[in-house]
């Protein structure tokens, strides 16, 4: 099994792409061990010491890690992403990826659906394939009076470049196609 590694904006996370399906559908994120119990995969990977959080994508793995430099760190990783695949086990067990509880912590206006579905469509069309091909992903998270808050996940979140990304390159997309966009915002 040969897995690729790709740098991100992040200098905290690589990507790791292992040639394979990694989730089928959605995505999940994980900040710790104790949040990845239903996957045996990030279990594995939070096992590598370093590791301070795992994004799983449709064929990637983000990784993110505290000071630890790379080329100690990365070998570990490798393994563990080996190790996971050689086993047969499944990514996560049970359910998919996280995007019902994500869709559950939205909020908006019922006079602002059809806003808020232009929002929403841009983001999945335009924006999403460029951050998840960074090894992240961005959520919707809310929209009140012309107000777009975001989640950055994955690579993104704690991103340098993150501010400049939101401010600069999502702010202006969604002002352009949407006139009732005034700012877009980040949230945990």
């Amino acid at each position: 099994m040969f897995i690729q590694t790709e740098s991100t904006p992040n200098p905290e996370t690589l990507k790791f792409l292992p040639g394979k399906s990694v989730m089928e559908s959605g995505v999940a994120d994980y900040r710790s061990v104790d949040e990845a119990g239903a996957s045996p995969l990030a279990k594995r990977l939070f096992a590598v010491d370093g590791v301070t959080g795992v994004f799983l994508g449709n064929d990637f793995i983000s990784v993110s890690k505290d000071g630890t430099p790379w080329p100690h760190l990365k070998p570990a990783v490798l393994g563990a992403i080996m190790e996971h695949y050689l086993s047969g086990d499944p990514v996560i067990v049970g359910e998919g990826g996280d995007e019902a509880a994500v869709t559950a912590e939205e909020s908006y206006s019922e006079a602002d659906a059809a806003t808020v579905a232009m929002i929403k469509e841009l983001l999945d069309e335009r924006v999403r394939p460029a951050v998840a091909s960074d090894g992240g992903d961005i959520i919707f998270r809310s929209y009140k009076d012309g107000v777009v808050h975001l989640s950055m996940r994955g690579a993104c979140a704690g991103c340098p470049s993150s501010t400049m990304t939101l401010q600069m390159g999502i702010q202006n997309l969604l002002r352009h196609f949407i006139p009732e966009v005034r700012e877009v915002r980040p949230v945990a």
